[in-house]
């Protein structure tokens, strides 16, 4: 088998500042051992700041730039689908496409058709970033497979650092729209709980004292029937699950998620009812901020009429 390059590319970030470049590179790729990971940095495979490192121990410093290359058999072709895209806005640098709930951002082992990759190689051809490898050409953040809403994907490496770095100190404007279970007793709040990928089952996070900072806020913006609300939420970081892991610690999960949720629905749905509406960014060639908003799709409007 032809042997492959991946290279994946982290920004460090205000609380991982001091971290060892071990643990960094540990935590950022969970699904890795640590033995493999030090044999990679024993190879010259692991840059700071584009220089090679020779020591584990190395403590990194708020803006450093971490890249991994990791060699790996390519075990097929990721093939470019005719899906249509909506798409929200492009230009030679990037493009903002509105996901439909269901459709995964990458291939992944098992499913590698059928994803917003396939359809985007399909549309721009051999024009995305390659930062974060064959797999995920153009992906510089993602949401979950059953949350709609808008995503910013990279034609080049020149955007794809840039936006990665607005990214990691917090920058971009990501706001969610979500129905979750309970009322409240206050109009808004802010939660700041630690994230981490749960100990005992690795498809999931946790909150977690010893996980990343993630901070989460929230507004009411209408109570609805059964004991349900329709909230708004606003990322400062930008954790895997971290608006369905936060709400949930709170007492407020999202009506149909079927991971921190309740196990029985009331309603027959295909995953938790939250929609990515607002992206908003400096653009990585003109300097300029913009935003795009998407409005809540059918199947978010027919449960929230429902309960309205």
């Amino acid at each position: 088998m032809e042997e492959l390059q991946e290279k994946k590319f982290y920004i460090v970030e205000d609380d991982e500042a001091g971290c060892r470049i071990d643990k960094f590179i540990a935590e950022h790729m969970p699904d890795q051992s640590r033995s493999y990971l030090k044999s990679l940095i024993e190879k010259d495979m692991i840059l700071l700041n584009q220089k090679e490192i020779k020591k584990a121990s190395v403590k990194l410093k708020t803006g450093d730039e971490v890249s991994v290359i990791i060699p790996e058999p390519v075990k097929l072709e990721i093939l470019a689908e005719n899906i249509p895209l909506e798409i929200v806005y492009e230009d030679d640098d990037l493009i903002v496409v509105n996901k439909p709930q269901g459709m995964v951002v990458h291939p992944a082992p098992g499913n590698y058709t059928g994803t917003l990759v396939n359809a985007l190689m399909y549309h721009c051809g051999d024009s995305l970033s390659s930062i974060n490898g064959v797999m995920r050409p153009g992906i510089v953040h993602r949401i979950d497979k059953d949350t709609s809403g808008l995503l910013v994907i990279c034609k080049n490496d020149f955007a794809h650092k840039d936006l990665a770095e607005q990214f990691a100190v917090h920058s971009i404007n990501r706001i969610y729209t979500a129905i979750v279970y309970n009322h409240f007793n206050e109009e808004s709040g802010t939660i700041s709980k630690p994230i981490a990928r749960s100990k005992n089952d690795r498809k999931k996070m946790c909150i977690d004292e010893d996980g990343r900072h993630a901070v989460t806020h929230y507004e009411i913006k209408q109570s609805l029937h059964n004991n349900f609300t329709e909230i708004q939420c606003k990322l400062e970081t930008g954790r895997t699950h971290q608006i369905r892991v936060h709400m949930a610690s709170i007492g407020h999960p999202l009506l149909g998620d079927p991971v921190y949720g309740p196990a029985k629905c009331p309603y027959t749905l295909n995953g938790q009812m939250l929609h990515a509406g607002t992206l908003g960014f400096i653009h990585p060639r003109t300097g300029e901020y913009v935003e795009f908003n998407s409005p809540l799709p059918d199947y978010f409007t027919k449960i929230l009429n429902l309960l309205s």
